[in-house]
């Protein structure tokens, strides 16, 4: 999977996070290509909370073991 950010509260406005099959994952500055579209997001994390409005799986909130700021827009896809 490859999540497309851009917003504040990561390493980069506009990064890349590549997810492999085998649960690694890792990052990379700006748009990296090519992605099937599969979802798109809206991520807040203020404190310990994570609240995401997902446009396939609908609205989450999570707890966080870390503190965090982040508000970000996403895509989600392969």
């Amino acid at each position: 999977m490859k999540y497309i950010e851009c917003g504040i509260g990561n390493t980069w406005l506009v990064r890349t996070e590549t997810e492999l099959e085998d649960g690694k994952e890792y990052e990379q500055k700006g748009v990296v290509g090519p992605i099937k579209l599969k979802s798109l997001y809206i991520r807040i994390w203020i404190g310990y909370i994570v609240l995401v409005l997902d446009s396939k799986e609908g609205f989450k909130r999570m707890r966080k073991e870390r503190k965090g700021f982040k508000v970000v827009l996403g895509v989600v896809g392969e």
